[in-house]
Formats: C-alpha cells, sequence, structure tokens
C-alpha cells in the first residue's frame, strides 16, 4: 500500500464526535475546493457506520449543493430515515461554516437470492497492457500540470484505454471513454470500504466523455469550467476496489450549460458491479 492509499483511508475513517454526528478533513490538490468523490464517499461512510454490517450499500443518490472548503472540516449529520425488514435508509447532510454542501440518501439492503441478468460486457484492452498515469500524462499535460493530476490520483491505478480529452483538445471524438482502475495496495475485506473507494474514483472521470464529444481538454487545461451536481450509483454485486474494474462511460447529451455522464463499472470476470449517473455543469469561458 502507497502512502496515498494510507493518507486516503485516513480521510475516509471519520471521527465520531456524537450519536448519528461524524467530522472529516479534506485535502485539495487540483482546485482549491473539495474534490466531489471525497465528500460523496465520506457520506457513505457516514451512512454505513450506522447500518449493520450484513447489510450492504445498494444505492445511493447525492447533490453537491455548494463548493467545499478543503481546509476546513466537514461534519456530517445521518438521519435514520427507515430500518425495515430488508431496506434500511439514511440521509446524510454535510456542513460546512453553517451551510449544507451535499446532500445524500443511501439504501442498504439485507442479502437475499433473486433473478439473475446483466447487460454484455464491453470490448476492452487488457489493463496490464495500458500506460500507467505516470507514464501517459506528461505525455500530454505541461509538467506542473501532470504532476498535479497524478498527485491527486496517486492513491489509484487508473488507466485510460485511449488517450482522454486534454490529449485530442480540438478533435470532437464519440463522447465514449473507458479506463480500468484499482487502489494501490490492497484493502482490509470490509465490502462499505470498496464501495466508499469506487464512490470516490467515480467522479473521477465520468464527465470526459462531455467534452470528448466537442474536443474540450478539460478542467485540466482550463477550455471548460464545471462542478459536479449530482450523483447516483447502483450497487449490483460485490466486487473489490483493490482489483481491476472496468469504468465504462459515456454522455448521452449536454445542453444547457450541462452534460450528463452515465456509466456501468465491470469486474475483471465480466460480472456488471456498479451503474454510474452523473450531471454536472460544463461551461465554455467566456
Amino acid at each position: 500500500m502507497n502512502q496515498a492509499l494510507e493518507s486516503l483511508l485516513d480521510l475516509l475513517d471519520l471521527e465520531q464526535i456524537e450519536e448519528d454526528i461524524f467530522r472529516g478533513v479534506s485535502r485539495s490538490v487540483l482546485v482549491p475546493r473539495v474534490f466531489g468523490g471525497q465528500v460523496a464517499a465520506q457520506a457513505l461512510v457516514a451512512a454505513g457506520r450506522t447500518v449493520p454490517s450484513d447489510r450492504p450499500a445498494h444505492s445511493l443518490h447525492a447533490y453537491f449543493l455548494r463548493a467545499g472548503d478543503p481546509g476546513a472540516p466537514i461534519v456530517y449529520t445521518v438521519d435514520r430515515i427507515r430500518d425495515g425488514r430488508s431496506f434500511t435508509t439514511r440521509r446524510v447532510v454535510a456542513v460546512q461554516h453553517g451551510h449544507p454542501v451535499f446532500h445524500l440518501s443511501a439504501s442498504f439492503q439485507a442479502y437475499e437470492e433473486g433473478l439473475e441478468h446483466q447487460a454484455a460486457v464491453p470490448d476492452a484492452p487488457d489493463p496490464e497492457t495500458l500506460p500507467t498515469a505516470a507514464e501517459m500524462l506528461p505525455r500530454h499535460l505541461p509538467g506542473p500540470v501532470a504532476e498535479r493530476l497524478l498527485e491527486a490520483r496517486a492513491a489509484v491505478d487508473l488507466r485510460y484505454a485511449d488517450v482522454p480529452p486534454w490529449g485530442t483538445v480540438g478533435q470532437p471524438r464519440e463522447p465514449r471513454s473507458q479506463v480500468w482502475f484499482r487502489t494501490h495496495g490492497k484493502l482490509a475485506d470490509d465490502p462499505l470500504l470498496h464501495v466508499c473507494l469506487a464512490t470516490y474514483v467515480s467522479d473521477m472521470t465520468l464527465l470526459d466523455s462531455v467534452l470528448l464529444a466537442h474536443g474540450r481538454g478539460g478542467w485540466a487545461v482550463g477550455d471548460v469550467v464545471g462542478a459536479s451536481l449530482d450523483h447516483a450509483m447502483w450497487f449490483h454485486r460485490p466486487f473489490r476496489a483493490d482489483e481491476w474494474l472496468l469504468y465504462d462511460q459515456e454522455s448521452p447529451t449536454a445542453s444547457g450549460g450541462r452534460g450528463l455522464g452515465q456509466a456501468r463499472i465491470w469486474t475483471q470476470d465480466g460480472r456488471l458491479a456498479v451503474t454510474v449517473i452523473q450531471e454536472g455543469v460544463v461551461r465554455v469561458p467566456r
């Protein structure tokens, strides 16, 4: 396990300051605000700590309300909405400086047998044949920008199946992107931890496909500005975030200064593990 992953796990290990109230800290590398994947993962940690361990998360729906301040702690308050025989529902509000910055609803389910089917697995290259981020980023980005992006993603081994948007600026492409990812090190056998880490990573690249459709390089090169608006995930089958996961992403539409990304996360042996949908602000600077 590298130091960056240890630091990320520390961020997810929230301090409990009262019953159903937790406090987290942040780090900011790329922009002077809290990374959306971090606050979503921390909120899911807070919710999960109030739920029996035999009820894994099966869905979350979240709204990003304000830009988070990375220099201030975030307080997460959990409301125990429902504890049913099969499902448990939690609502989490993240607060900074007296204002809500994030809202999450999450549902957890006791294991049960049921009908089984899934979509066909998409074609994708073997992750071991793809360049690492340390190999790819310096080819397409200025040195300082590449270094900051590498630092921001240092806890995760994230490999693009094709050239990312900042590598083909000015060349519109099909609005589809694939990345393989896994953590840089083995994790404990805690299903909530693996779900929270996938939540963290899911916010890194999902809107890339919006950028590809318009030949934009994105936040790394400054030809668009944007932020996550809402985020939804459904966890279909167990998975490990320390084993290769394929993040297959596409954008069906963009309009009104907003872009929509939708994706599926697959295990390397072909099981559909997660479905993700996110809308974000995507604006061209004037």
